[in-house]
């Protein structure tokens, strides 16, 4: 994965995706924690998870966006939507991806969704197989997502130019 590092100028909007509610049981009785799972993006190729866990919902929140924004991530988005098809996999979540033609929109469900939009990508069909944890599914989109590769930068790291990539 392509790790990026943030200038305090780029505007970062956050998306919560699941919250769960996690009890523990005590000879003294219950406690109720949350755990929030929370994407950033700037809807231009940057992307973020993190995971925030805390008492109350805001908290859990706010510490999710903090957690999220260590670990951003560089995605080549072409035209609103990804280079190429690309499957991926984390845990039991399997995901797949295939580029669209503009004006289809936004073809994905649930934490994928959340995920691609915060990303910026407008026009995509998106497949989600295995499991629906939407801890996974993040996971698995941003893999699926880091792992993308543009027609320049395969030029560049081939050392040919780009007519060539798609030639040969």
């Amino acid at each position: 994965m392509n790790k990026v590092k943030i200038n305090s100028d780029v505007e970062l909007k956050d998306r919560l995706v699941a919250i769960n509610r996690v009890t523990k049981v005590t000879k003294g009785g219950r406690t109720f924690t949350f755990a929030a799972i929370v994407v950033v993006g700037d809807g231009n190729g940057v992307i973020g998870w993190g995971l925030g866990k805390a008492g109350e919902v805001t908290a859990a929140i706010s510490k999710g966006v903090e957690a999220a924004k260590k670990n951003l991530v560089k995605v080549p988005v072409l035209k609103g939507t990804v280079p190429h098809e690309i499957e991926a996999r984390f845990g039991g979540a399997k995901v797949f991806l295939k580029p669209a033609a503009p004006g289809t929109g936004l073809v994905a469900g649930g934490a994928m969704r959340a995920v691609l939009e915060s990303v910026g990508v407008k026009d995509v069909l998106a497949k989600s197989k295995g499991s629906s944890n939407p801890h996974n599914l993040v996971k698995a989109t941003i893999v699926a997502l880091s792992q993308m590769r543009d027609a320049y930068t395969i030029a560049k790291t081939r050392g040919i130019s780009v007519e060539k990539v798609f030639r040969g």
